[in-house]
């Protein structure tokens, strides 16, 4: 019995700190997402439309974030959202959240579109947007979709948009786009 009583402490003990180990990596991975949102939203601030050696072409220059991924901001109908650029995407994905404050808000029966994600099969509602613009370069009337809030933590800049830009090109750990 004694044996058992050993073992059951020491259980404790291991589960408390595993707890708080887990806590910890938890509470990191919170504050690196938070110090690549806020660098994301500083390189969108410091974004501006950039003339290259051909007349009239405009280009922008977003740089990889610490966990590997093209983060930024855009405005959709003029308001701003933030962006992970996906070329797996075939169009712009929104979660609801960020449809509602474009004031997109789909009725359940308009969620007939089926869309595989990384965590399976969802029912998406389609819409078309009138204006998207990130950093100067504005594409009108773009197709894409919402996603529930459950399915999809950030909104995705599929190929709806960069398909209708001049070029896109990851080169020297940045994501350059051109129109």
């Amino acid at each position: 019995m004694r044996g058992i009583m050993i073992l059951a402490a020491i259980l404790v003990v291991l589960g408390t700190s595993m707890a708080q180990f887990a806590d910890k990596i938890s509470t990191d991975k919170a504050q690196a997402r938070a110090v690549d949102k806020a660098r994301a939203m500083n390189a969108f601030a410091s974004m501006q439309p950039q003339t290259t050696g051909q007349a009239g072409a405009r280009s922008v220059t977003v740089p990889r974030d610490s966990s590997g991924h093209f983060q930024t901001e855009g405005r959709v109908d003029g308001r701003r959202l933030g962006f992970m650029v996906d070329t797996g995407a075939s169009v712009i994905a929104l979660n609801e959240t960020s449809a509602a404050q474009i004031g997109v808000r789909p009725l359940r029966s308009d969620y007939t579109a089926n869309v595989s994600t990384a965590n399976g099969s969802v029912k998406a509602a389609r819409t078309r947007l009138a204006m998207v613009d990130v950093g100067g370069l504005v594409v009108r009337d773009v197709d894409a979709l919402v996603l529930p809030d459950s399915a999809l933590s950030e909104n995705l800049l599929g190929l709806s948009f960069l398909s209708k830009l001049k070029r896109f090109e990851f080169a020297g750990g940045k994501l350059v786009m051109e129109q």
